[in-house]
């Protein structure tokens, strides 16, 4: 296995050319060098945290590898790659969570991610309520008509929608609730809710 260190430049340039949720390094540098499904490159290759590219491949891939990440343009947003296990922790990158614009763009990045990572068991948030509101539903008209003042927002590339007219005390306990139906730990859900 081979170790390929990078910039932050490049690392940045890789991830931000996810097109998919859940798309692997592999795939996005297949696409940067025009090489179609068919012709696989015959280097498996894996993004970690400490921006490294690990591949294990004849030498002879290495230089295109290089070649076609150093002429890349870098674009200013990053997007996670594929992840391994099913976890939020390794879906949410903080880099990018503190990209959002303020408590209701970071609530709902986190949202995203979470239904990303448990799109089959999401629908267990739909039982999360307030005395009087209700936080979770699967249309916009169903927030609205539930209350007045719920300034409903679609959690990102899924059906669901969530209630953002509330403080932040009230966001931090709703992620920690949709953390603990989800199957997390209590230690794991106040770490989650401290994200906000």
């Amino acid at each position: 296995m081979k170790q390929i260190d990078i910039d932050d430049e490049l690392y940045q340039y890789i991830a931000s050319n996810t097109q998919s949720i859940g798309e692997s390094a592999s795939t996005i540098l297949r696409r940067l060098l025009n090489m179609s499904g068919e012709k696989q490159l015959t280097a498996d290759v894996e993004i970690t945290q400490n921006q490294q590219i690990t591949t294990t491949s004849a030498p002879s891939t290495a230089p295109e590898l290089k070649h076609a990440v150093a002429e890349a343009e870098v674009p200013k947003t990053v997007t996670p790659v594929k992840q391994k296990n099913a976890n939020v922790f390794n879906v949410l990158n903080k880099e990018e969570l503190a990209m959002q614009k303020g408590v209701v763009g970071r609530f709902l990045f986190i949202l995203s991610a979470f239904y990303r990572t448990h799109k089959s068991d999401f629908s267990a948030v739909l039982d999360i309520k307030g005395r009087d509101r209700v936080y979770f539903a699967t249309s916009k008209e169903d927030l609205v008509n539930s209350g007045s003042s719920m300034n409903p927002k679609n959690i990102t590339d899924s059906e669901y929608w969530v209630m953002t007219n509330s403080n932040t005390t009230r966001k931090k306990m709703m992620l920690h609730e949709v953390a603990l139906c989800l199957g997390y730990s209590a230690e794991q859900a106040e770490k989650i809710r401290d994200y906000l």
